[in-house]
């Protein structure tokens, strides 16, 4: 059974590195908090490491799950670093949202060590982590996809080949801005009803039931919106840095993309207002304060 190491425990890395183990694979786990890491190897059939050296030695496939691309990068180097501890051979497979370009220069610096690598971020939050229900999209070699498929298949149950390194970061940076699309307009459009006088449930059935309906509208709205809850499931500063990510990508590729880089300018505004902590859906809260008009 491949031996696999984990790097990074977080809202989402925790439940992938569950299913991970519960597939029966030999885990060993890093976090940048230790006693997460150790925690986790307490409950869970797994070891704890004390740096990224320690997690990766021995391991055929290491998986990194953090915050972006500069994270990972920052854990190659030095002597606890990921390069001081990873085999020629192994596969380094990473599920953060990164960037793609971040994505290429990790991938060469591993390249020049015999290592391969597969960008791979994922989609479906915490309950599809927990549930083993993730899209995962993938960037880099196919045969090297090919490889890590069966601890892909842990936590995954769509997995895509999207092409080259880079192009799973892309495909998702551009799925999580189309969501930070869909939360901004139905904001807007649920707020101009509201000044109105049209009742949002009432708004929200028909919209629901007509073309203009999305997952934004037919579950984020009635369960957060309406009910003021914002559980914090996926935070607005990961949005920002999302679909930031995918108004550079557009803007390197030359493609017009106005409706793009505005809702980009408009997540980074409502990050700045709301703080770390608040979940995405809470841009809300300025879209109304810019409509002088609460949608519930």
């Amino acid at each position: 059974m491949t031996r696999v190491a984990f790097l990074g425990l977080g809202a989402i890395g925790r439940p992938m590195a569950q299913r991970v183990a519960a597939a029966g694979f030999e885990l060993t786990v890093w976090n940048r908090t230790a006693g997460r890491a150790q925690a986790f190897a307490t409950h869970v059939k797994s070891r704890a490491a004390a740096t990224p050296a320690a997690a990766v030695r021995g391991a055929g496939v290491v998986i990194a799950c953090l915050p972006t691309s500069g994270d990972v990068a920052s854990l190659l180097d030095g002597p606890d670093g990921v390069l001081a501890g990873i085999a020629p051979g192994a596969l380094f497979v990473d599920c953060t949202s990164g960037d793609p370009a971040g994505s290429r220069r990790i991938a060469a610096r591993l390249a020049e060590r015999g290592v391969g690598f597969l960008d791979a971020p994922v989609s479906g939050g915490t309950s599809g982590a927990e549930k083993g229900t993730l899209t995962v999209m993938v960037g880099g070699d196919a045969a090297a996809l090919e490889r890590a498929r069966p601890v892909l298949e842990s936590f995954g149950r769509k997995i895509v080949h999207c092409g080259d390194v880079g192009a799973g970061d892309a495909v998702k940076a551009m799925n999580n801005a189309m969501l930070a699309i869909h939360v901004w307009s139905t904001g807007e459009c649920l707020a101009a009803l509201a000044r109105m006088g049209v009742d949002p449930k009432v708004a929200l059935d028909v919209i629901n039931a007509s073309s203009g309906r999305s997952n934004t509208s037919e579950n984020l709205f009635p369960e957060r919106v309406l009910t003021r809850a914002y559980p914090r499931t996926f935070r607005l500063a990961l949005l920002d840095k999302d679909i930031g990510i995918a108004a550079q990508v557009a803007r390197e590729e030359k493609v017009a993309s106005p409706v793009l880089q505005l809702t980009a300018e408009l997540f980074r505004l409502a990050h700045a207002e709301l703080g770390e902590e608040a979940d995405h859906v809470e841009a809300v809260r300025v879209i109304e304060r810019l409509a002088g008009q609460e949608i519930a």
